[in-house]
């Protein structure tokens, strides 16, 4: 009987996801555009994590679960992953027992049903991007929402995805032992220049009150990969020149919040779903730096059309750094 009462529950949430990715359209920019549903009263709220495909190890499992109990506190609307979805290696197609191992069987609370909306990291890229990106993923489970580069337009905010990877000038030159699917990647100058011209209009065309935009790799860090040169010189100047008001990132298996003195953006990381580096952390100017943590954990965000609200948590579920903002001119006097 209780799995004849689900069975509306699951087609439901499976026509939902439907109409999320068929309302995938093409503005005058040509990254796709996903909607993505505000609650009624007009709010958002969401998880942040970062690479965590381990098949629950390095305390992935125990991460799943206070991402459980934190969901359903705040009564979340998606999650967001800042990618290595899939470690060390991707995954080699749609049916690689990595996706259910690391992601079906290990966010099974029933908060973390909703959409969740990927990047790609480098780990990723080490395996089959096509299988990442395939419709068959889909099939399987009907959360995973993954595409190169994206926008999810939320009404009050939207989140830009951008594929970091390559942009990253090592993975082309010193690949070491590793092998890079840069299929749809070649030629690559084009594709870089393609991809900032498309993250520039949509970010020019967005009439949203909060603009987020999501990558892999670290453009402000104090962890072990630090700065990424490529993205600061490339990608940094985009976001500022378009306020935008966050960039939340993964690769570094930490939690971080760098505030920057040159602009209003937040440089938030969310890369402790898994294995953290402990003591891995390189000095930072105190003006800018306002939390480090080296541990496993995540973050929530809630957003309202005037206010931004930031949490971080340890793989516990314990607060670790509170923050939030407002847009100025909707409340009086800010």
């Amino acid at each position: 009987m209780d799995s004849l009462r689900e069975k509306p529950i699951e087609f439901i949430f499976s026509v939902f996801c439907l109409i999320i990715l068929l309302s995938a359209r093409n503005s005058t920019a040509d990254l796709p555009r996903l909607i993505q549903p505000p609650k009624s009263d007009g709010t958002l709220s969401f998880l942040v994590v970062g690479d965590w495909g381990r098949r629950g190890s390095y305390n992935q499992s125990q991460v799943a679960l206070q991402m459980g109990k934190t969901g359903k506190d705040l009564n979340i609307d998606f999650i967001i992953s800042t990618g290595d979805n899939f470690y060390d290696d991707g995954i080699i197609s749609p049916y690689d027992s990595q996706f259910q191992d690391s992601f079906t069987n290990i966010y099974t609370a029933s908060s973390l049903q909703k959409p969740w909306y990927n990047v790609l990291g480098n780990h990723d890229y080490r395996g089959n991007v096509d299988a990442q990106l395939s419709h068959m993923l889909r099939d399987l489970d009907c959360r995973w929402i993954c595409l190169r580069s994206y926008v999810v337009n939320a009404e009050i905010v939207d989140i830009f995805f951008v594929d970091t990877t390559p942009f990253v000038d090592k993975y082309f030159a010193e690949p070491k032992d590793h092998v890079y699917d840069w299929r749809g990647v070649l030629p690559r100058n084009k594709y870089l220049n393609n991809l900032l011209t498309d993250v520039d209009v949509a970010l020019q065309e967005s009439v949203a009150k909060w603009k987020i935009v999501v990558g892999h790799h670290t453009i402000r860090s104090a962890g072990h990969h630090g700065i990424t040169k490529e993205l600061e010189k490339q990608l940094l100047p985009i976001l500022e020149a378009n306020e935008v008001d966050l960039y939340i990132n993964g690769h570094d298996h930490c939690l971080e919040h760098i505030s920057s003195i040159n602009s209003g953006i937040q440089f938030m990381t969310s890369g402790g779903g898994s294995k953290a580096w402990k003591g891995d952390v390189q000095k930072w100017d105190p003006q800018e730096m306002r939390f480090y943590y080296d541990g496993q954990g995540f973050m929530s965000i809630y957003i309202s059309e005037a206010e931004l609200r930031v949490v971080f948590y340890d793989g516990f579920g314990r607060v670790l750094h509170r923050w939030n903002t407002y847009k100025k001119g909707i409340y009086s006097g800010i």
